[in-house]
């Protein structure tokens, strides 16, 4: 028997004190982005985290911000009280960087236009008209000039042929010069598909001279998803790239979205909150039962 069991009683006390502050976040979970700590008074609490690790594996969340992992997004959405989850991965990704280049139906239209005003200004010269006299008439002279001897106009042909007139291709999309130029291609090969009744890409001399006829009205061509139509113009998203319906046909960019196969989807708040609320409450049980083996080991080392 003890003649004064306060002695006993201090150590116990120090000893659930101790078992208490020290280990009790173990068996306490908070939501994503949050951490337990213990109060002044050894009761467990959770709080935003103060610091992530700093591997790059960046994501975008529904706020359009870029984080450098999933848990900066969850530390940024408990600092600033909101509900942000994961779009995608990557860097968020801005309407300049997605956008496709592509020749819209207005673009086709004026391009043809132009190539249609030049000729036919050609056609008013004194010269020109002594020139088409011997070669039949204009656009055949055209033909031959650019053709490479096969009777038709591919691509790089065609091109050559819109480019005798440059101030005809005065198509700007930005100050670079080789968007530019990616734009007066592409709006080259719209004008060939107007006119290319059998899809070769190439253009026959019969094909040639319908494209360039001013009574000739190109038809206005839209676009086709998922059993709907949409105008020229008309933006779709697919992941995180772009797609714009341009003449006729859709035009998308190739970023890479997610090169991880068979992600594991980001939890939302609300299914984080119930996952924490489960593991709390599976750890009751378990909590009794640590502190009761604390208690017994404070009595045996008290004894011993």
């Amino acid at each position: 028997s003890r003649e004064n069991p306060k002695p006993f009683l201090f150590e116990v006390l120090i000893l659930l004190y101790r078992c208490h502050s020290k280990e009790f976040c173990l068996w306490t979970f908070c939501g994503a982005g949050r951490e337990c700590v213990s109060t002044n008074r050894g009761e467990p609490v959770c709080r935003c985290l103060q610091h992530c690790d700093e591997s790059e594996h960046w994501v975008c969340g529904s706020n359009n911000k870029s984080y450098r992992n999933h848990c900066e997004l969850h530390r940024d959405a408990c600092n600033t009280q909101t509900k942000v989850h994961v779009e995608h991965r990557g860097h968020e990704l801005t309407k300049t960087n997605v956008s496709p280049i592509v020749c819209f139906l207005s673009d086709r239209d004026w391009l043809r236009e132009k190539v249609i005003q030049w000729i036919q200004s050609e056609m008013e010269s004194d010269l020109l008209v002594l020139k088409a006299s011997l070669s039949s008439n204009v656009l055949q002279m055209y033909f031959q000039t650019y053709d490479n001897g096969d009777s038709q106009l591919d691509s790089k042909e065609f091109l050559h042929f819109l480019s005798h007139n440059e101030t005809a291709l005065n198509l700007t999309y930005s100050d670079a010069l080789e968007t530019n130029l990616l734009l007066r291609s592409l709006c080259a090969d719209a004008l060939i598909e107007l006119s290319d009744e059998n899809a070769d890409w190439k253009l026959s001399f019969n094909e040639f001279t319908n494209c360039l006829t001013p009574t000739y009205h190109p038809p206005e061509r839209q676009c086709a998803l998922e059993e709907e139509v949409f105008e020229d113009g008309a933006e779709a998203q697919k992941e995180c790239n772009k797609c714009v319906c341009a003449c006729g046909n859709w035009v998308c960019t190739a970023l890479t979205c997610n090169e991880e196969e068979e992600e594991e989807e980001e939890m939302t708040e609300e299914e984080w909150s119930r996952r924490v609320a489960e593991l709390n409450a599976a750890q009751v049980d378990f909590y009794s039962s640590a502190l009761t083996k604390c208690l017994l080991s404070a009595h045996f080392i008290v004894i011993d």
